[in-house]
């Protein structure tokens, strides 16, 4: 195991905040505090319009990133998030999402905040200055070579995410690195970087803003792009979706109607034969089998939908 005294920070990393785009003063808000509320509204608005553009620019290594999470999902790997404050939360509001859109075991995609649970509501002083915070933190959670860490850091110079790298890095674990500075320290510890540099915020530092807003579209991005590349969809359905409330016990009958022409009563009944698993319904009514064969069908196109009904089609 690596020992605490040996997670250093990269040499490379900023001493100051000064250095951090994301710290620097946003001219266009100078005059802030004396605008009306729609003053602010379409300032606010002008300025969250650049952010897709910034997350074009960076198409690649997010791209690569997909890749990797789902070739480690599909050998039994997790997805781990790491990140303080806001990034933290970010992290574990994508990785919440998850279970209930592509019905995943809740340990397939973790969030892990610097200063625990407790930090999603409040902030836990110093908990990020700590690189030995974010070995112990990826200890607890077994952290192995199968496994992806995505550390998130605005700043690039969080030490409790830079700790989690150089962690995963010695346990053999691919990592990914993410921030809104092009210079900084995750980048020596990070297989894949990623960062859309999103300028000055309208209010100086306080990255909840644009830079949480990139946060949450790459997050988006790698999670989403991850699920489809292991079958979750089919076409831009949901169709491994679990069905947790009305809301979705409704949407998973709407899509099983829409691909197999049942009405919404017959949908519903052919869920509750098949464990209401929308795929294994899908799969069951079209090629007429029942919902084990369509299961072990599903299982040997690895969970592809499409490429179970093709498969079936030869």
């Amino acid at each position: 195991m690596i020992n605490d005294c040996e997670l250093n920070m990269n040499k490379e990393q900023p001493t100051t905040l000064n250095h951090l785009t994301t710290e620097a003063r946003n001219p266009d808000s100078a005059t802030l505090d004396s605008l009306t509320a729609i003053e602010i509204v379409r300032l606010m608005n002008a300025q969250d319009a650049s952010i897709a553009d910034v997350i074009a620019s960076v198409a690649d290594p997010i791209a690569k990133a997909i890749e990797v999470i789902a070739r480690q999902f599909r050998v039994g790997g997790r997805l781990i998030y790491m990140g303080a404050g806001t990034s933290g939360r970010l992290g574990v509001l994508d990785a919440s999402e998850c279970p209930p859109t592509f019905s995943t075991d809740p340990k397939m995609v973790v969030g892990l905040i610097a200063g625990g649970s407790n930090a999603l509501t409040r902030a836990i002083e110093g908990a990020e200055d700590h690189p030995e915070f974010g070995k112990r933190d990826l200890v607890d959670v077994e952290l192995c070579d199968r496994d992806v860490l995505v550390g998130i850091a605005t700043s690039g110079r969080t030490p409790y995410v830079i700790g989690g790298l150089q962690y995963a890095r010695h346990v053999g674990a691919s990592t990914i690195g993410f921030s809104c500075n092009n210079h900084c320290g995750l980048k020596a510890h990070s297989q894949i970087m990623i960062s859309p540099v999103v300028g000055p915020e309208i209010i100086s530092g306080s990255t909840r803003m644009k830079a949480g807003t990139a946060t949450k579209m790459v997050l988006n991005m790698l999670t989403t792009g991850a699920m489809v590349r292991i079958g979750k969809t089919y076409g831009n359905l949901m169709v491994d979706l679990k069905a947790t409330n009305e809301k979705l016990i409704e949407r998973s009958g709407r899509i099983v109607s829409e691909l197999t022409g049942l009405n919404p009563s017959e949908a519903q009944s052919l869920l509750a034969r098949c464990n209401h698993e929308v795929k294994t319904a899908i799969f069951s009514h079209l090629c007429r089998v029942d919902s084990d064969e369509a299961r072990q069908r599903l299982a040997e196109a690895d969970g592809h939908l499409r490429d179970a009904l093709e498969s079936s089609e030869r």
